[in-house]
This record gives C-alpha cells, sequence and structure tokens, in this order.
C-alpha cells in the first residue's frame, strides 16, 4: 500500500525574498529547487485528496483510445442477442426451450466451455425440463449477482453447483466508466468468484494451467506465467478507490472486433461455422440495448456520445481474455510505479518548467518549449509506458512542468518589478517613455549587487535657479509659496520629459535636468541632438514661464524671471549613498560648470529668462539658434577661463547665422571639435 503524503508546507514567497541576494551560480539552481519542490509537494497533497484522480484516467482513457485494437481473440465466440433475436421470439426473458436448445445446437459443436451471461433464477416455461438438463453439463458456467444493502442479488439457477457458477458484477468509477475487472468478492460467509475467471479457469486447466499462490505474496492469485497482483485503495494513479474484493485493472482488447461473434437465431438455426465453436469458450449475452446491460468504458469518450457503450457480455469477454494473454505470457498486466518513483518522475519535470521559464526570455520561445516538453512528455508515457503496459503519472507531470513554469515565471516577474521599482527610486526623478524603456531593457547591464555602477557618459546639463527667489517667498505664505513653486516645476518638468532628458534633483527652486544619460549616447550626432534638446528645452521653459507669468498677474501672485546654464562634457553617473537611501547621481566638471554658468553674474540679467552656455556646447548646435557672445570668462571656481554665450532664440533666417564667433560655427560644423575626444 501507498504511504501517504502528508505534512508538507512551504513557505515559497519567504524562500524567494532571500534569493535575490545570492550569487548568480547559487540563484539560478537554488530558485529552480524551491520552485520544483513546491510544485511537486502541492500536487502531491492534490493526488492525496484525489484531485488528480479525474484527469490521470481521462488520461488513461485517452491512451486506450490511441492504441491500436490487438488481432481478434480466436479462443473465444460470443453469442449476441440483439433486437432483432428479441423481435424474432416474441418475448424477453427467453424462454427455458429457447435458451435450452440454444445451448444443446453449441455442444454439438465441442465447445470447452459454455458462459451464459443471463439470468435463470425463475423458471420461463417451456421447456424449464430441457434447459435443466444442459444447465448439468460439466462445462456451463452460469451467473449469480452479489447481493448488497441496496440489491437483493440475483440466484443463479437451481441445481448448478457453485464450481460453475460466477457473479458478473463490474465496479464502474466514480465516472461510471468500466475500468477495472473484480475477480473475487468477499460476502459475510464466503469468498465469490467472478462469472469471467471461471470461464478462463476452465479453459486453463485443459492446458495444465491451475490456479497457484503468487510469488510476489502467497495471498496473490497465479496462473501460468502471470501473477495478478490486486488494486489497492491507492494504486496506481487512483486515489481513495474502494478495493474491496479482488480487483484488476482492465486492459481491454479491442474496442469493435474483439472475437468472433454470432446471434441467437443464427445458433438457433444451425448457421454457425463449427470451427468457431470447437474448443472454444462461448460467451453468450445480451447486446440489445433496451435491455440497458450496456456500460461506459474508455472508448465512450471517442464515439463522440456519451449514450455509447458496451454490452456486458463484452466487458467479460474482455477480462477472460486478458485472463488467458497474461496467464499464456500473450499481455502482459498492468503495472505501475511505486510512491516515491512517482515523486521523482513528477519532479523531473517540474524541474524541466522551472528550467525553460528561466533560461527562455521571450514568451512565444517559453510557449514552443513547454508545448515541444509536455508532447515529449506523452509520447514517453505513451510510447514508453503505455504500450508496455505501465500505467504512470501523465497529467500530473504535465500540470507540474506547466506549474513550475508559471512559477518561475511569476518569480522572475516579481523580480523584474522590484529591479524596475529599484531603479526607478535611484533615478529618483521622471524620465520620459523613452529613456525609462531603454533603461529597463539595459537593466542586465546597469545593475549591478543592487546598485547602478558608475559610468561614464558625454552629456549635457541643465541647471535652473528662480531670480529673486528669496524675495518671493518673503511675501507668500508657505503653503501658497508651495503651491506656486510647484505649477513652475511642473510646467518646466513637463519640457524636460518631452525632450528625453531627465530631472535628476530639485534644489528647492532650482532644478538639475540631464540630456543624454542613463543610456551612453556616445555618438556625434547623438551628443549633438542632446545638445540640442537641452536648449530647445530652455526656451520652452522661457515660454512657459511667460504663460505662467500671465496667470499669475491675473491672479493677483507674484511673477518670476529664471536663469539657466548648460554645459556639455564628460560626466559620471550612478548610485550614490547607502543601501538604505540611494539615488542617481551624476558629477563631475561639467556638472559644475553648468551650475557656475546658471549663477554667473546674477544682476545681469534684463530678460524673463536668461540662458547662458559654454563653447563646448556650441560646437554641437550647429546654427540652429542665435547666440551672443559673452567672451571668455572666469566661473566661479575653475582655474581656466570658459568661453559663454547667451542664447537669444532660435535663428530665424538661413542668412542669419546667428553666431557671434565664427571661429565655432566653423569647427562645428567642419567636425574639427569632436563630443568623443573626452570619453575613455
Amino acid at each position: 500500500m501507498k504511504a501517504p503524503v502528508s505534512g508538507i508546507k512551504f513557505n515559497a514567497r519567504a524562500a524567494w525574498s532571500t534569493l535575490a541576494t545570492l550569487p548568480k551560480a547559487i540563484l539560478v539552481p537554488l530558485a529552480i529547487g524551491i520552485t520544483s519542490l513546491t510544485v511537486t509537494g502541492s500536487l502531491l497533497v492534490a493526488r492525496q485528496l484525489g484531485w488528480l484522480q479525474a484527469p490521470e484516467l481521462a488520461a488513461y482513457d485517452q491512451m486506450i483510445r490511441l492504441r491500436p485494437d490487438l488481432a481478434p481473440d480466436s479462443r473465444l465466440l460470443i453469442v449476441a442477442i440483439n433486437e432483432a433475436d428479441i423481435k424474432a421470439q416474441k418475448r424477453w426473458p427467453l424462454s427455458d426451450q429457447t435458451v435450452a436448445t440454444l445451448l444443446a445446437n453449441l455442444q454439438q459443436h465441442q465447445p470447452r466451455v459454455i458462459g451464459l451471461d443471463i439470468y435463470r433464477d425463475l423458471p420461463q416455461e417451456p421447456g424449464n425440463r430441457e434447459l435443466a438438463k444442459q444447465l448439468q453439463s460439466p462445462n456451463v458456467v452460469v451467473i449469480t449477482k452479489i447481493s448488497d444493502e441496496e440489491d437483493l442479488g440475483v440466484a443463479a439457477p437451481a441445481g448448478v453447483p457453485e464450481a460453475r457458477t460466477g457473479f458478473n458484477d463490474i465496479p464502474p468509477d466514480n465516472d461510471g466508466v468500466i475500468r477495472r475487472g473484480l475477480l473475487f468478492a468477499e460476502t459475510e460467509t464466503e469468498t465469490l468468484t467472478a462469472f469471467s475467471l471461471r470461464l478462463a479457469i476452465a479453459y486453463l486447466q485443459d492446458l495444465g494451467i491451475t490456479p497457484q499462490p503468487g510469488t510476489i505474496n502467497s495471498d496473490h492469485l497465479r496462473l501460468g506465467q502471470a501473477e495478478f497482483v490486486p488494486l489497492e485503495s491507492s494504486s496506481g494513479l487512483y486515489q481513495r478507490l474502494d478495493a474491496r474484493g479482488y480487483q484488476i485493472l482492465l486492459n481491454y482488447r479491442a474496442r469493435h472486433h474483439l472475437a468472433n461473434q454470432v446471434t441467437l437465431t443464427q445458433v438457433l438455426n444451425n448457421e454457425v461455422d463449427p470451427s468457431w465453436v470447437r474448443g472454444k469458450i462461448v460467451l453468450i449475452g445480451t447486446s440489445a440495448r433496451s435491455l440497458k446491460d450496456m456500460f461506459l468504458t474508455p472508448y465512450s469518450a471517442a464515439a463522440g456520445d456519451r449514450n455509447w457503450s458496451m454490452p456486458g457480455v463484452l466487458i467479460h469477454a474482455q477480462i477472460v481474455s486478458q485472463i488467458l494473454s497474461a496467464a499464456l505470457g500473450e499481455q502482459p498486466l498492468f503495472w505501475y510505479w511505486s510512491d516515491w518513483v512517482e515523486i521523482v518522475w513528477i519532479a523531473g519535470w517540474a524541474i524541466l518548467g522551472g528550467s525553460l521559464a528561466w533560461f527562455i526570455r521571450y514568451p512565444l520561445g517559453l510557449i514552443v518549449a513547454i508545448t515541444i516538453s509536455i508532447t515529449l512528455l506523452g509520447s514517453i508515457g505513451y510510447y514508453g509506458f503505455f504500450l508496455q503496459a505501465g500505467w504512470v503519472p501523465v497529467m500530473s507531470p504535465v500540470l507540474g512542468l506547466v506549474m513550475a513554469a508559471g512559477m518561475m515565471v511569476a518569480y522572475r516577474a516579481q523580480q523584474a518589478y522590484r529591479q524596475q521599482q529599484m531603479m526607478m527610486k535611484l533615478l529618483g526623478q521622471n524620465t520620459s517613455p523613452e529613456i525609462a524603456n531603454a533603461l529597463w531593457n539595459s537593466r542586465d547591464r546597469l545593475l549591478k549587487s543592487g546598485k547602478l555602477p558608475g559610468q561614464r557618459f558625454y552629456a549635457t546639463m541643465l541647471f535652473t535657479d528662480i531670480k529673486g527667489f528669496s524675495t518671493i517667498s518673503e511675501h507668500m505664505l508657505p503653503e501658497n509659496l508651495l503651491e506656486w513653486l510647484n505649477e513652475y516645476l511642473s510646467a518646466i518638468t513637463q519640457e524636460v520629459i518631452s525632450r528625453h532628458g531627465i530631472i535628476n534633483k530639485f534644489t528647492g527652486d532650482g532644478m538639475l535636468a540631464v540630456f543624454g544619460v542613463p543610456i551612453n549616447r556616445t555618438a556625434p550626432i547623438e551628443v549633438a541632438e542632446d545638445a540640442r534638446l537641452a536648449v530647445e528645452c530652455a526656451l520652452a521653459m522661457r515660454d512657459r514661464l511667460k504663460q505662467l507669468n500671465d496667470d499669475w498677474q491675473k491672479r493677483g501672485l507674484p511673477t518670476a524671471a529664471m536663469r539657466v546654464g548648460i554645459f556639455t562634457g564628460p560626466i559620471v553617473a550612478g548610485s550614490l549613498g547607502g543601501k538604505d537611501r540611494l539615488e542617481y547621481g551624476v558629477i563631475g566638471d561639467s556638472v559644475n560648470t553648468a551650475a557656475r554658468l546658471e549663477s554667473y553674474e546674477k544682476s545681469r540679467q534684463d530678460e524673463i529668462c536668461r540662458v547662458l552656455i559654454a563653447k563646448d556646447t556650441l560646437v554641437h548646435l550647429q546654427n540652429r539658434f542665435e547666440v551672443e557672445s559673452w567672451g571668455p570668462l572666469a566661473l566661479k571656481g575653475k582655474q581656466k577661463m570658459v568661453e559663454v554665450y547667451r542664447v537669444l532664440d532660435y535663428v530665424t533666417s538661413s542668412s542669419d547665422p546667428g553666431f557671434h564667433s565664427p571661429d565655432c560655427r566653423n569647427n562645428a560644423v567642419n567636425g574639427n571639435i569632436q563630443p568623443t575626444e573626452a570619453i575613455e
């Protein structure tokens, strides 16, 4: 008997929470192992509760239907009483005289044994005496029905000894399908033998084969080369099976042409080939649907109609054929694994599913891989085992594979989400959708030990500040000032994001925006585009501030002016801080220069938005903007002079180059100054 599987508890979420901190060489097998262990444990609990029995039995039925029929069993002859026979006799039950004639006509051709699968517990005159005489023949086996609490049963015909009487009860599964045969049944007083087993033993005795104790277990039945191991409550893929009596898994021989078959009328009219009878097992039963002796089998679903069923006499013939074939070594009995082998089998496929989901990143590729794996699993289960009479789990490992893949995908999605949240936290600002997507697609390169490693860029920095903010704040309540400032910051932030920049930080009324990070852009055309977008952003901020001032003036709020400093050059960007607080920072002399440009001679401003740039930015603008040269200036904290220009507006005419320093224009156009000079 299989040992029950219980007490399996595993907190996958808690375990997964520690995985991200492990080295990849340990993380991958550990993540796959935890996933497969969780899935396998869940499936074993589900099996123990009987939840997987139905899908496994459905898979068993499908494989029975796929399996090719064996050749008709030449040891059997079936006399089927059909609707036409009943109409010809004009009665049911048949008269004793008709049954006696049927038996006599068969006996004249010397059958090995005759099985009468028709209840004859009550006389059906005329002909009762003649029938009683025929039933005394030593090769005639009759049926009885076992009585239970709900059924009084049916007695065997009077005068027939117990040795030639067998019950014809067939145990259905919970879905009504016949997959098992009952060989022995026990009552309070005796052990009863099945009708089909009586017929098989009678046939085998003439071949010198008699019932013997089993070699595996002395309580088992052994006939010839076969030991019939009885089903238990959890044998094979059954769970909580009513295994009373001595049951075996029914190994169907064929769905249609099981053996030669004739009708009652043909036998009564002596129209049967004697060679079909001589030395054979003859089973007599009904096939008329009106008599309701019909049963669902694994073949029923293939017929496309659940009402399609197999007559009881054919079910008994299937069992007889199975017993004979097993005893003579022609066809093995079904076998199945122990619990531990099944656990390893299911766990192996769960590991495969988790591995596929870990290593295959693309959804379509994963779907194809899982489909191929399921096909391989089904092929192994069918060709490798079922055709060799091995009944092994198929649906459980399929579920294990799919569930493990799903859990691993969920884990990777959770991991990806946490990484994304970390990266957004590190950035500390909103970015344009294009930047966000590019950053996330490069996460494997950017993420390292929970940080964004420092990386060298050639970018354009943009600093802003409000002129006279301290004076403005003196005349406003703090809550009103905060609302006013947020209107301003929201407006200029929109201009940055719309031009693919990122807001690196807010410094009260000031802001640092960067164009060209966090995705490295080293090509001259890319650096030039970042510089152009930064200057366009500054001019757009000027226009938005004009709109804000008009609105503030109408609302009685202070108006403002602003300063912008822009510089293009090398920087280093990455994580700043510790594990408790991290932010995405940019450092380098280029950042300081942009800040000094913004704050240079604050009093030297007569417009609403002063935009100062250095020559290092101007060389990338390619005559797009009108500028005014302020000459070489000594910026605070800088030892070297910096050539500074004030951006006036967009160039409105091709005849006006907009440059007050032709050498800079020529250098930019001719490519004498390249942005990659500062990039290592």
